[in-house]
């Protein structure tokens, strides 16, 4: 009995099983999704940007072959040649992008809040223009803007010719081959990439932002002020950079809308490729160009204040 009423002695904790960790399975599969793009950028971005640069140090010619000779001299003198032609495509593409801004930021704003629905149409109508071919789109100019076309004439007879001629814009009483015909053709081709991205950055606003506002007695241009646009950054930033990008390196507007003397780099690099046949001339300037833009865009997004792009 006193054997019976003992207390059983305590078992020995259990060692814990150590568990094996599940194996991933799939580990690979978003690199794989990643390799066509990255091959794709390799093949027709990365491979294309090292053989223009070794072309742009190159001398010779093309009955005697060009030669990698690491002369950098190059870059030096395309840009002491030709820094007009930047400044003036920096100039142009500029002009367009505030245009596009300001014709642009109220109609984005009418599809986003007033649009109700015609909304899907007038969208329509924004993107119809890429229906056709850019080169028809900028040759619908040359007749837009024609010496004896209603447009010229109700410039002339609003002296509106007069102020844009004391400006430099026009010469005399016609606006083709003027630096006026070629920012308007800028504007025109590029403006839908400004709207797209401010619509969608002003779709994305909370509608209450704006009802609390209108309950702190805020005026509409106030709370455009304080709530609305600084909301859109982002899509004011994507637009921008959407719209400046192309419209410097633009040689098509330049080419059908004006004339000798609004030559923009683009003319200069197609003339310098397709023409004169000055291969590393012709690649320095690209490579200038390209980072003339990348220095402003990098300059522009930091003073921006956002890195959040549509």
């Amino acid at each position: 009995m006193a054997t019976l009423s003992e207390a059983p002695p305590p078992l020995a904790a259990a060692e814990p099983e150590t568990k094996k960790a599940p194996r991933r399975r799939g580990k690979w599969t978003p690199y794989w999704l990643l390799l066509p793009g990255i091959l794709w950028l390799v093949v027709f971005f990365a491979l294309p940007m090292i053989y223009q640069g070794s072309t742009s140090i190159q001398t010779g010619s093309l009955e005697e072959g060009y030669k990698v000779t690491w002369h950098f001299a190059t870059y030096w003198d395309a840009l002491s040649e030709y820094w007009p032609q930047f400044l003036r495509s920096v100039f142009y593409a500029a002009a367009a992008t505030v245009l596009c801004l300001v014709l642009g930021y109220p109609l984005a704003y009418l599809i986003a809040f007033r649009a109700g629905r015609w909304r899907n149409l007038i969208m329509i109508l924004v993107i119809a223009p890429f229906f056709t071919s850019f080169l028809i789109r900028t040759l619908a100019w040359k007749t837009i803007l024609a010496d004896n076309g209603v447009v010229v004439h109700t410039l002339n007879s609003l002296h509106i010719l007069d102020l844009t001629n004391f400006l430099g814009w026009t010469a005399g009483d016609r606006v083709l081959a003027t630096p006026l015909a070629v920012v308007c053709g800028l504007t025109y081709n590029f403006l839908p990439f400004m709207i797209l991205p401010l619509y969608t950055s002003l779709e994305r606003i909370d509608g209450r932002l704006h009802e609390a506002a209108g309950d702190l007695y805020a005026k509409p241009w106030t709370t455009f002020r304080k709530v609305t646009f600084p909301l859109s950054m982002p899509g004011v930033v994507s637009g921008t950079l959407l719209t400046f990008i192309p419209a410097a390196g633009d040689y098509v507007n330049a080419e059908l809308l004006g004339s000798t003397d609004t030559r923009m780099i683009g003319n200069v690099i197609q003339t310098q490729f397709l023409r004169i046949l000055d291969y590393p001339t012709a690649a320095a300037l690209s490579f200038i160009l390209m980072a003339a833009i990348l220095a402003m865009v990098t300059f522009y997004i930091r003073r921006s204040g956002t890195e959040d792009l549509v």
